[in-house]
């Protein structure tokens, strides 16, 4: 249990966390949210000990391990798989110390801990962690040094996971993930066995895998039971009764106010209103929960352009000669298309994007464009570069050399820069504010086509709901690559699928794709009959297949059986070595350790091969039906 008892943190003179009292439930996955700015990536440092609290005290238990990601990814020769497996540091220690060991006693008790910790299946669970997050055999054995800083990223949260700890520190761990890899992750945690606290502002996130909401504002720490819709639904009836108090203060305000303004110059009156006027400053204001205005996008609407805005023909792109990452690329795009890439990381959908970008030409084949389009193209490289010493002001002023300044002035407001946020310098802004600048930037012309690169990964829930709004009420045609499949869902209407280096249209919905990403998928016939997804197999040669997985059904089965024996043999023998029989006597403490790890790891995959081909079985099975 993690306990978190009047915590105040102040940083730069400004409180940022006010005397804020949280006890988080053991094993309860909680999700903390809260505002950009709000201070939960502090709360975070201050839970792990990164800073010191001004007053209050984070409490847990003694023995228990609090684990999170450095801020440094991993780097050097060492390969993923081996940095992730390393991570088991107890594990590593013990191995160690079973190649020196000389101490009988010592060493069964050091094969014991290994058996007890599951030690001996470690490098398949941390190969199906790795692969999980978008890491083939191949990537896993190549040096972290020649990974970008998000594949290291994932390099750190593997490790993470891996290690299992008592209680796991999730900070936006989706943002460095495509969607495959977020909808692994978030099966994984929602069977997490132990305490789980994870800042998120992915909804879809939050409402699959947390059961508390930890809602951090004002400083003050509030927990909720259940997922993020139940946190919304309940924050909706909050709102609603504080502005129904607030309207019935402000009606006794003015009441009081009137009744001050026309007795006290009265003698007959004065005590009274002294006493009303009292009563007046001592009224706490209640603080409406109103819409930050700052939430604002506002994309400018473009001027018409007859249809298609692009067309590919027969087109392959990429950055090598000869060497195209994809090739015979057919798509046609019309102004108000809504379409997301789909596909996993290094499929090539940031390629396609910046084709559609004009930043590279194709190699093959033909890219038409509308003779007028403007192009507005955002990636979080715009966010992470603009310059700390400037202010969103100069920067639009430069971007719109030769405007008037109300023009100006009036980009910058459609993202909620008015005011002193206008000239307030980048490297004070936080997350979303780039963004939200980095957006207001790449519009300033009104393009035809907007295609947006992973936009929300510094937006809050409450920022991605408003940029969805505004996506929506844009007149032009939109291309989206985004993780965020609430976003997807809500902003989307045609999908395209960048897989195996071609690009099409998929014809399923977003939960098709998702059941397809988790193994789940099921061809789909249409009111004409017409199948979604791969063609149905002809039924003889359904049969063959059904008849060949049975088979190897049953096989699995008895080498499952066998195995279990033979790890049955070998747990007794271990715990009683001088009863050890058949090829097992005589063998040393040592020895029966490694067999019986040999043994359970081989078992593991033997499991895992029943359960693929039983999926198979059953999927076919299904389509008979």
């Amino acid at each position: 249990m993690l306990t978190l008892r009047d915590i105040t943190v102040r940083l730069g003179g400004r409180t940022i966390i006010d005397s804020a009292s949280a006890t988080l439930p053991q094993n309860g996955k909680i999700g903390l949210i809260g505002r950009n700015g709000a201070g939960k990536s502090t709360l975070v440092k201050t839970i792990i000990g990164e800073l010191e609290p001004d007053g209050g005290s984070v409490e847990m238990p003694r023995r228990a391990r609090l684990g999170y990601i450095a801020q440094e990814a991993p780097s050097g020769k060492k390969t993923p798989f081996d940095a992730v497996v390393e991570a088991d540091t107890e594990r590593t220690a013990l191995l160690a110390e079973a190649e020196t060991c000389t101490d009988p006693d010592r060493l069964g008790d050091v094969h014991e801990r290994l058996i007890a910790i599951d030690a001996y299946t470690a490098p398949a669970r941390a190969a199906r962690i790795l692969v999980g997050l978008g890491f083939d055999e191949e990537m896993q054995g190549r040096p972290l040094d020649s990974y970008s800083g998000g594949w290291k990223m994932r390099v750190a949260l593997a490790s993470l996971l891996f290690s299992e700890p008592d209680v796991m520190l999730l900070d936006e761990p989706s943002n460095h993930l495509d969607l495959e890899a977020t909808l692994w992750l978030e099966n994984f945690l929602k069977s997490y066995p132990k305490t789980l606290l994870v800042i998120s502002h992915e909804r879809d996130l939050l409402n699959t895998v947390v059961d508390n909401i930890l809602h951090l504002q004002g400083g003050k720490l509030t927990l909720y039971p259940g997922d993020y819709d139940s946190f919304e639904r309940l924050r909706a009836e909050r709102a609603a009764q504080a502005a129904a108090a607030q309207a019935s203060q402000d009606a006794q305000r003015k009441k009081l106010a009137d009744y001050v303004a026309r007795n006290s110059a009265r003698a007959s009156t004065a005590k009274q209103a002294q006493s009303r006027a009292k009563m007046l400053a001592k009224m706490q204001p209640i603080a409406a929960m109103i819409e930050d205005p700052s939430l604002s996008f506002d994309f400018p609407s473009p001027d018409e352009l007859r249809p298609p805005l692009v067309t590919l023909d027969l087109a392959a792109v990429g950055y090598e000669a000869e060497k195209p990452i994809l090739r015979r690329l057919n798509l046609r795009i019309d102004p108000e298309d809504r379409i997301a890439l789909l596909g996993r990381n290094g499929n090539g959908k940031t390629t396609l994007a910046r084709l559609l970008a004009r930043q590279l030409d194709p190699m093959e084949g033909a890219i038409n464009f509308s003779p007028k389009i403007r192009i507005g193209y955002f990636t979080q490289y715009q966010v992470e570069e603009l310059p700390s010493d400037s202010t969103p002001l100069e920067l639009m002023t430069r971007a719109m050399e030769g405007k008037p300044p109300v023009q100006v002035r009036g980009q910058l407001g459609r993202f909620g820069f008015s005011g002193n946020r206008a000239t307030a310098e980048t490297k004070t802004l936080s997350g979303g504010e780039r963004a939200r600048l980095a957006l207001a930037l790449v519009t300033r012309d009104a393009p035809h086509m907007l295609i947006l690169d992973e936009p929300t990964n510094h937006l809050d829930v409450d920022a991605r709901e408003a940029l969805v709004q505004a996506l929506n009420d844009f007149q032009g045609a939109v291309i989206l690559v985004s993780h965020d499949r609430h976003m997807v869902e809500l902003a989307a209407d045609r999908l395209v699928l960048v897989d195996g280096g071609m690009a099409a249209d998929y014809e399923g919905s977003m939960e098709d794709y998702i059941d397809f990403v988790l193994g789940r998928n099921q061809p789909r016939a249409d009111a004409g009959g017409k199948v979604s997804g791969p063609a149905k197999k002809s039924g003889a040669v359904a049969r063959e297949e059904l008849k060949a997985l049975r088979k190897k059904v049953t096989e699995a089965e008895t080498r499952m059986k066998r195995l279990q024996t033979q790890i049955d043999a070998l747990a007794a023998a271990l715990a009683e070595p001088g009863g050890a029989k058949g090829d097992l006597k005589g063998l040393s403490i040592g020895e029966l350790g490694k067999r019986h790890g040999a043994a359970a790891a081989e078992m593991e995959r033997a499991e895992e091969s029943w359960l693929e081909v039983h999926e198979e079985l059953e999927t076919l099975m299904g389509r008979g039906s």
